[in-house]
């Protein structure tokens, strides 16, 4: 580490100001700052606030909570990809290969693209690299399906930092939450590579007789227009090719086809723990979130005039990405509310809207990607209003 340092700090001098690459300083201060921890403090005089905790480290945090899915998502992308082909001999290291080397271009594409867009805004307004795109280049990714082509991957990432952030002024100041931005775009302007079936045999491999890789999402949403009951539906489907693939138990495991990152409940709840216990993620979000989900599904149970609407409450909990959406796309400290009651508020309606989204749109079974962006929309408003009725709340005591 020393020899790095005093290769950045023999260099420095070229990028200050009179140096000869003075326009690229805020490039080296990226790449500086990644390796090591700033040297700048703060000012001696006044109230001082002294944290360990800077934006870097906890953006690392994050990516920390992140990593039980990722490693989950190459296993299941093998695995799938092996259950796919009908090859039960498969060994556990052939199916990590197979994840690895589907999964990780997808990753490495990301932070190329989202970096090197990042550092061209950064020379040419002048202003600082920053961290934010730490999280968004490992968000990206676990939303995808396993067999995105790589350049709508680059594409729609490039759109997300462009739109998504840039455009509002960068890390900070975006109304929406970059990632979802990306997956977005990917679902309006090529919506047959990111919806639907999500294929998992890949190369020259052909599947089984029989095989197909509908989501759970994608078969509760075709009982909208067949009429069978989606439990029913759920295990028939699953039986025909692997037993158990889509009961309670595997889809809370999340064992089955679907986005990288997405599938595994059990895997998001782990990186849920790891930021509450942190203090960077809300629990009050997470758990509101949920709680929308379901007594929004308890009430269609009740009204229920199709068989999505009478699907059992807690199956919506753990199928399609309402746990991954919950835990670290909701939870976006910049999009999210910022007030406590607006957290609550916030993350309920998301939850209810995910709910209406799916039973009501088959054409957008995921309906927590478009409530989480369209909250963020309203999560200034929400917060408008809390704050005017405390302010309202404390005036009448005041003058009581």
């Amino acid at each position: 580490m020393k020899f790095i340092r005093k290769e950045f700090d023999k260099v420095k001098h070229h990028f200050e100001k009179g140096g000869k690459w003075e326009k690229y300083f805020y490039a080296y201060e990226a790449l500086d700052t990644f390796a090591f921890s700033p040297n700048t403090v703060n000012g001696e005089k006044g109230a001082q606030i002294r944290d360990a905790v800077d934006l870097k480290r906890l953006m690392m945090t994050v990516i920390i909570a992140m990593v039980p899915c990722l490693l989950f998502g190459i296993w299941n992308v093998g695995h799938q990809h092996f259950i796919a082909i009908g090859d039960a001999s498969a060994s556990f290291g052939d199916q990590i290969w197979i994840g690895i080397i589907k999964v990780m271009p997808i990753v490495i594409v990301t932070y190329a693209v989202g970096l090197g867009v990042e550092f061209i805004f950064a020379t040419v307004r002048r202003h600082p690299v920053n961290e934010g795109f730490l999280v968004t280049g490992m968000l990206i990714p676990l939303i995808m399906p396993p067999d995105i082509p790589l350049w709508q991957v680059a594409l729609a990432t490039i759109f997300a930092v462009i739109i998504g952030k840039e455009a509002f002024g960068g890390t900070g100041m975006n109304v929406l939450n970059v990632a979802l931005t990306a997956r977005a775009f990917l679902y309006f302007a090529y919506p047959s590579d990111i919806s639907g079936e999500v294929w998992t045999y890949f190369g020259d491999a052909s599947p089984v007789a029989g095989f197909s890789g509908a989501t759970p999402l994608s078969i509760g949403a075709s009982s909208l227009t067949s009429g069978h009951n989606v439990v029913s539906s759920l295990n028939a489907f699953g039986a025909g090719w692997a037993d158990g693939m889509y009961s309670f138990t595997n889809l809370f495991m999340g064992v089955m086809p679907g986005s990288i990152g997405e599938t595994s409940v059990l895997m998001c709840l782990i990186g849920a723990v790891i930021l509450i216990a942190t203090g960077v993620g809300s629990w009050k979000i997470i758990l509101s979130v949920f709680a929308g989900a379901y007594f929004m599904a308890l009430g269609l149970n009740m009204i229920g005039v199709n068989e999505f609407m009478l699907m059992p409450a807690h199956y919506h909990l753990v199928i399609g990405g309402l746990a991954f959406g919950a835990v670290f796309m909701a939870t976006d400290p910049v999009t999210a509310s910022q007030t406590e009651t607006g957290k609550w508020i916030y993350g309920f309606l998301i939850g209810v809207l995910t709910i209406i989204i799916r039973v009501f749109n088959p054409a957008y079974p995921e309906g927590v990607m478009l409530a989480i962006l369209l909250m963020n929309v309203f999560a200034p408003l929400i917060d408008y209003y809390v704050v005017g009725a405390n302010k309202k709340r404390r005036l009448k005591r005041a003058t009581v």
